[in-house]
């Protein structure tokens, strides 16, 4: 409808189909109209009040226009011209299409290519609970931007180089046991790793040893790679497991080794640039004219460092993909690095820097407390999911205890109370995960939102073989129903704004909201009713919500069972 204002607006102003298209406002309440224009921007060209522009603006729409536009009415008030829907006609278009067709005139992304990083977890260690966080919001952000028309390459970017591999090295050296690792092996290697810091507190010399086989493993020392590659192998074949049980894909696996021989090729241009500075034997690039401190490139023993890598990785993607964009989903704490990563492509003179964008996210706590590797901490996230899952057929048991395939319904609400409770947060705010609040199954939860989709079939399938279509109906006039129809009208602009922010709360918020209306429309209306149009009529909304939901939970990479 938008597209439509456009047209109408577009011979009278001497403005182009995008600037009139980029101001247009959905006003406060239904009251003021369903689409409005600003006319602030025309005052000064046209040597008049916006108020004074809105009224002959409105003036010079006729009626017949704008009924054949979709509009009932369009009315001046103060600066504003406000648009009115013709509320059977929208109702029609909106109950009629598929998702699909409505995201059709959204597609903001064709012919541009999105880079998203999300995930990267460290190789050798377990996936752990707070680790959900990037990797939802990661693949949350890589459906929509794929869903408006990006083409999306999914990366991620495994921590598999750094001098904590040199420490476990020195680890395994020292107390590691073939026969333990093999038959456990992402276990044990925690287990080395911790004891090396336990060590290390006693004996500060074990952190020199640690640096020593770092620099082994970056010379390729035969018998170090060959551990390390072992040690990465295993840790994939966990992290299979989760991103399976998630329903999380990749396009890319390209870790931080994967860039170790571009590292010499950026070191080379930053000398050659003279942008290279050595400080206390290590070699930086100066950012005073960025307020922050100095990014070291290599350090004072020779070892890389992962803002190499990632100055590194950053010229592969812009090289290989050019990204309209290139997303960084990592927690907030590595704010600084990341400002100094894109300070540096900056100053080497990549215009590109400016499309690099630092996903920032607050930590997860585990009951108050933020769990560490290196302290042995952390609750393991296939724990948490495997929880999640029992939780949900326990429920499932008392209340339909007869359900069909109750082992797949149980993994979808179990995984999806998790995520659900991550993503309905913005992605800023310090997330506190508590077991009751995650597993309370009413309220504003995943299965709330599952449950109200599955109600939803459940009337569908109450209907049978009924041919269930739109039709001209009062019944689309009435506030509630017509709250819920501009609801789903608004969908594909949630997924814009979702991509705007980078911040998939706002679909899990958007989907709350239309669970919201559903609920009270059922508690307020019988579907099956006499007049057999009206219950067409009905039968139509609902499964139109129905849809919606289904999309927007599957932005979510949660699942919508039919029944629960």
């Amino acid at each position: 409808m938008k597209k439509q204002v456009v047209k109408l607006l577009k011979p009278l102003l001497d403005l182009d189909e995008q600037q009139i298209f980029s101001v247009l406002e959905t006003p406060p309440s239904r009251e003021q109209g369903d689409l409005a224009f600003p006319c602030f921007q025309l005052a000064k060209h046209f040597k008049k009040s916006p108020a004074l522009i809105a009224g002959e603006l409105a003036g010079k729409l006729s009626a017949a226009n704008l009924a054949a536009a979709g509009f009932s009415k369009v009315e001046a008030a103060g600066p504003y011209l406000n648009f009115f829907f013709d509320r059977q006609q929208l109702a029609e278009q909106v109950l009629a299409s598929s998702v699909r067709d409505q995201l059709a005139d959204y597609q903001i992304g064709a012919n541009k290519t999105v880079v998203v990083e999300y995930s990267s977890p460290n190789i050798a260690k377990h996936f752990k609970l707070y680790h959900i966080r990037s990797t939802m919001i990661g693949q949350a952000l890589a459906n929509t931007y794929a869903a408006l028309g990006y083409q999306v390459e999914r990366m991620n970017h495994l921590g598999d180089w750094g001098t904590q591999f040199g420490k476990l090295l020195a680890a395994y050296f020292k107390w590691g046991d073939d026969e333990k690792i093999k038959a456990d092996p992402l276990t044990e290697l925690v287990h080395l790793y911790v004891k090396f810091h336990e060590e290390a507190e006693k004996n500060p010399e074990l952190e020199e040893e640690g640096r020593l086989w770092f620099k082994k493993l970056e010379d390729g020392d035969e018998q170090a790679v060959r551990l390390w590659q072992w040690f990465k192998e295993e840790s994939l074949k966990e992290f299979e497991k989760i991103y399976r049980l998630l329903g999380v894909t990749f396009d890319h696996y390209l870790g931080e080794s994967y860039y170790g021989e571009k590292m010499e090729e950026v070191i080379e241009e930053l000398q050659a640039k003279g942008l290279l500075e050595e400080s206390e034997g290590a070699l930086v690039v100066r950012l005073d004219d960025y307020n922050i401190p100095p990014c070291i490139i290599k350090k004072s023993d020779g070892a890389s460092i992962y803002a190499t890598r990632d100055i590194a990785a950053a010229l592969y993607r812009y090289e290989r993909f050019n990204p309209e964009k290139i997303l960084y989903v990592v927690d907030q704490r590595q704010s600084l690095h990341f400002q100094q990563v894109f300070a540096v492509l900056e100053r080497m003179g990549y215009e590109f820097a400016k499309r690099c964008h630092h996903i920032d996210f607050g930590v997860m706590k585990i009951e108050g407390e933020i769990g560490s590797t290196r302290k042995g901490k952390g609750v393991l996230l296939n724990e948490v999911l495997e929880q999640a899952i029992k939780k949900a057929e326990e429920i499932i048991n008392q209340k339909n205890p007869t359900l069909p395939n109750k082992a797949e319904v149980a993994k979808a609400v179990g995984i999806g109370a998790i995520v659900f409770n991550d993503l309905k947060q913005h992605r800023t705010r310090e997330v506190n995960f508590k077991w009751d609040e995650a597993f309370n199954f009413e309220g504003k939860t995943g299965p709330y939102v599952q449950y109200t989709h599955a109600r939803i079939c459940s009337l569908l399938r109450r209907a049978g073989d009924m041919e269930i279509k739109p039709v001209p109906h009062p019944f689309y006039e009435q506030p509630l129903v017509w709250e819920i129809i501009y609801t789903l009208y608004q969908y594909p602009s949630v997924l814009v704004e979702t991509v705007k922010k980078d911040d998939p709360s706002q679909i899990a918020k958007y989907l709350l909201d239309l669970c919201q209306l559903f609920n009270r429309f059922y508690a307020e209306e019988r579907i099956f009713v006499d007049d057999q149009d009206e219950q067409r009529a009905k039968l139509a909304l609902c499964r139109k919500i129905a849809l919606v939901l289904r999309h927007g939970l599957s932005m979510l990479t949660i699942e919508a069972p039919e029944e629960i």
